[in-house]
């Protein structure tokens, strides 16, 4: 009986997301001139079961998957404007977010950085 109140103790201690510091809320930098600032935010939540939900460029963030390999943590995932998918991929190095977006449907692929949001 000692040993089941533990493991149940055990349990409820144990955390149900994997907390890392991608999680939380990013600025990322999607300028495409200089001196012409445009900055979109993007929300990250990395579930223990590898698993992410969020937002990115106000667009929900579906099927997302993260993983730490190789000394860096990365994030996968899609969003969609209604009109076509944009697939994401993007890793942390140091506390700066460096990724890329594809979107399919306009035929184009973008580079961003982000920093942590203030």
């Amino acid at each position: 009986m000692r040993s089941v109140a533990a493991l149940l103790l055990l349990a409820a201690a144990t955390p149900a997301v994997a907390a890392t510091p991608l999680d939380g809320a990013w600025t990322v930098d999607l300028s495409a001139k200089p001196g012409e600032p445009y900055t979109k935010p993007m929300v990250l939540a990395l579930a223990a079961d590898g698993t992410v939900t969020g937002s990115f460029y106000e667009s929900t963030i579906e099927a997302g998957r993260w993983k730490t390999d190789r000394g860096r943590t990365c994030v996968s995932f899609r969003t969609s404007d209604g009109k076509g998918p944009y697939h994401t991929a993007a890793c942390l190095t140091d506390d700066t977010v460096t990724g890329q977006t594809w979107a399919e449907q306009r035929s184009f692929l973008f580079n961003w950085n982000a920093v942590r949001a203030k």
